[in-house]
């Protein structure tokens, strides 16, 4: 029998990976039902954008926006479609996504609510470029006085999250309290099936992540840092440093929990971005739940994600995540005024590209 045999042989399918890591855990017997439901939406939403061009759906949706402002593409309607239906058959009351304004009531009295963004980064796909879903998973709130209500807690309540990418294969990292475990589909089953059952990021990393266009705009923690990394061995973080940037977080976030890295999205100060532009509840919470049970750190330049409770359903965070070490640097880039007061000498008054 060849190495390749043997290895297809031992992958665990995401059935029997949630059954073993729920087992005991009445609690979480929900969540593995919501998890198998989102996959089974992740494999038609996968088929759907591996036809590109040729899919009926690649296409503007007539002059609809979603709750970020953006065009939405018929495929991002599609998407949220199919998820909806998912989760209509799923133990979840309430479903809160990226392109609906208001919550979208399903099963009164289950026992989970579900964030999630169906389709990040679909401007991507006419480019060929990596896009994704990412869901959070919350237990519902006994008599929460709206359905909007129940979301309004702390990231660290989150029984589960995950994200899926759908590029050259199509990949799932969860966590369910646990470690976060990676799962590629099986075209030949149409299932997914364990990679990892135990992601862990790099606890130190000389690669970042952040689009250095907006420099100008950034406030001086980040500045500061940016311009430390540019000096390389001669500035005070003492090495070099590789910038990696696909414009698609759920790419920049696989890469991270692979090879170790750092994500920078801050709020800077240009009109609408005070607080940056991921959405808390369906993009930065449940990366940061995922970057936890990986080894690695999430903040939103001062504070732990995890932590924050949000106050509406499409509020946004600022969203540093990845090696701990260099989020914890980042944070005293945040926080310490000598460093943030730092004039790079390479720079001289201006930094960089300015």
């Amino acid at each position: 029998m060849t190495e390749a045999v043997q290895t297809k042989q031992t992958r665990q399918d995401l059935a029997s990976f949630l059954s073993a890591a729920t087992t005991g855990k009445p609690v979480l017997a929900p969540v593995a039902e919501t998890v198998l439901a989102l996959a089974a939406g992740a494999v038609e939403v996968a088929a759907q954008i591996a036809l590109g061009p040729l899919s009926p759906h690649a296409k503007p949706a007539s002059g609809s926006r979603n709750t970020d402002g953006d065009v939405q593409q018929a495929l991002d309607l599609l998407t949220n479609q199919i998820f909806m239906d998912a989760l209509a058959k799923a133990p979840v009351a309430v479903a809160v996504s990226e392109e609906l304004e208001a919550p979208l009531e399903l099963n009164a009295g289950a026992p989970l609510v579900v964030a999630i963004d169906p389709l990040d980064g679909s401007s991507n796909i006419a480019v060929n470029v990596s896009v994704g879903t990412i869901f959070s998973i919350l237990p519902a709130i006994a008599g929460a006085p709206s359905p909007a209500a129940h979301f309004y807690q702390p990231g660290g309540n989150q029984l589960a999250a995950g994200f899926i990418v759908y590029g050259p294969q199509t990949l799932l990292l969860l966590s369910v309290g646990g470690p976060t475990a990676s799962f590629i589909l099986d075209p030949s089953s149409g299932s997914f099936v364990t990679i990892s059952e135990a992601l862990a990021i790099p606890h130190d990393s000389h690669e970042y992540a952040i689009n250095a266009s907006n420099y100008r705009h950034w406030d001086p923690g980040v500045r500061a840092f940016i311009d430390d990394c540019i000096q390389g061995e001669l500035g005070r973080i003492g090495r070099n440093h590789n910038m990696r940037w696909v414009a698609s977080m759920v790419a920049d976030a696989y890469r991270i929990f692979i090879r170790g890295g750092v994500f920078l999205y801050p709020g800077d100060q240009r009109k609408g971005y005070a607080s940056g532009r991921l959405r808390f509840l369906y993009e930065v919470s449940p990366l940061a739940f995922l970057v936890e049970h990986a080894g690695g750190a999430a903040t939103d330049g001062r504070k732990r994600i995890l932590d924050i409770a949000p106050g509406d359903l499409h509020e946004r965070s600022p969203f540093v995540f990845g090696s701990s070490l260099v989020v914890d640097t980042i944070t005293k880039y945040h926080t310490d005024p000598k460093l943030a007061a730092h004039s790079s000498p390479l720079f001289k008054s201006h930094g960089l590209m300015i």
